[in-house]
């Protein structure tokens, strides 16, 4: 058995940057096994697999480890893969998670996605998270990730955190943000719990982190960068419980993956 799989650099117009994913098309779902296994081999923060459904995809994102809730950077490139590879002409792309409807637009230059928003609510910072993160934050919110805010965008940078402190913590990752210097805010992401230490771009925490910032700066457009060493670049939209993530995507390479007959 043969089946496509394309790796997309998402949030980014450079190759080597942003975050890459890995995307497979497929006719039919193949056992949850299968589909672990292939994210494992590739050890990518997301592999995407997706199967059309009524008017739009059925879409899920594993993890070398686990399946994920909600994946930003994965959307993308499944969406790039999408206009650009296999013939889709909608102005708008449907896919059914396990988050509920998300869409991806084309746009002139680059895409937009429209994703579930959720607000970080102020959360008790627990001794393992201050001693992992080894800086005094200004402030403490959660909402499927905890968000550390710091002071500036050098102490983001400048963070080099103790992740085997941020085993347990109870919520999926720890994502840590600032005022950026050329841009509304910066962020950067990380992951232990998923095998993830440190995430290049994360559309998904975005979904958090732009709600936050637009209530503090006053203003519903914003741009971002993710300073990862690989750096990502988005605008977010905040509009009611919705958020508009507009980013680009480049093509890494096209491939084929070859199983065994038997399922």
């Amino acid at each position: 058995m043969r089946i496509s799989m394309y790796q997309v650099d998402a949030f980014t117009s450079e190759l080597f940057r942003g975050n890459p994913a890995a995307v497979c098309p497929l006719t039919e779902w193949l056992p949850e096994a299968t589909l672990q296994a292939i994210a494992s081999e590739n050890n990518l923060s997301e592999t995407a697999f997706f199967v059309p459904e009524g008017e739009g995809y059925r879409l899920r994102w594993f993890t070398p480890k686990d399946e994920e809730m909600l994946c930003g950077h994965a959307t993308l490139a499944t969406a790039h893969v999408l206009f650009t590879h296999l013939g889709a002409t909608e102005h708008t792309l449907r896919f059914d998670t396990r988050s509920g409807p998300l869409f991806v637009s084309k746009l002139d230059l680059g895409y937009r996605m429209n994703f579930p928003a959720a607000m970080p609510e102020p959360f008790e910072a627990s001794p393992a998270l201050l001693e992992g993160l080894g800086v005094t934050p200004s402030e403490v919110h959660a909402a499927f990730d905890i968000v550390v805010v710091l002071e500036n965008e050098q102490q983001v940078r400048a963070l080099t955190p103790k992740l085997s402190h941020w085993h347990g913590l109870g919520k999926r990752g720890v994502v840590v943000t600032a005022p950026g210097d050329h841009v509304d805010f910066v962020s950067r992401a990380f992951f232990p719990e998923l095998d993830v230490p440190e995430d290049p771009v994360t559309g998904s925490a975005h979904c958090e982190l732009a709600p936050y910032w637009a209530e503090r700066l006053g203003k519903t457009t914003l741009t971002a960068h993710q300073v990862s060493e690989r750096l990502g670049e988005l605008t977010c939209v905040v509009e009611g419980d919705r958020v508009g993530l507009i980013g680009q995507a480049v093509d890494y390479f096209e491939a084929v993956v070859t199983l065994p007959d038997a399922r």
